[in-house]
């Protein structure tokens, strides 16, 4: 009884052993998307194109400068990120400068107050 009690005993602690693999086959990544944004105050958009180790894409966002800049990537196996940043458009920057009248503090015009008793 003893002895049939240890195998079991050996069975159950090499058989819990076995973790499972969470890192099995899978298949390699697979996308496409796209989207933008285009309002009165903004405009910016990202499109991205991903098959397995290979990714490219490009994203945009105009400027307050009015200019629109533009990143083209792409990422390949152990390349890690390489981007090409553009722009388009010339800048153009508002009069900032605004004159405003000088601060005077107010004069008060002291006199003395008599009070009779």
């Amino acid at each position: 009884v003893l002895l049939l009690l240890a195998v079991v005993a050996v069975v159950a602690v090499a058989a819990a052993d076995e973790r499972p693999s969470y890192y099995g086959d899978h298949e390699d990544a697979k996308y496409k998307f796209k989207w933008l944004v285009k309002n009165d105050y903004n405009h910016y958009g990202h499109e991205e194109i991903r098959d397995g180790d290979h990714t490219q894409g490009s994203y945009f966002v105009s400027l307050p400068d009015t200019r629109k800049q533009i990143v083209t990537y792409y990422v390949d196996g152990d390349s890690g990120f390489v981007a090409e940043v553009k722009y388009e458009g010339e800048a153009h920057y508002p009069e900032t400068y605004i004159k405003y009248n000088d601060y005077e503090p107010p004069k008060y015009d002291y006199k003395p107050l008599y009070v009779s008793e």
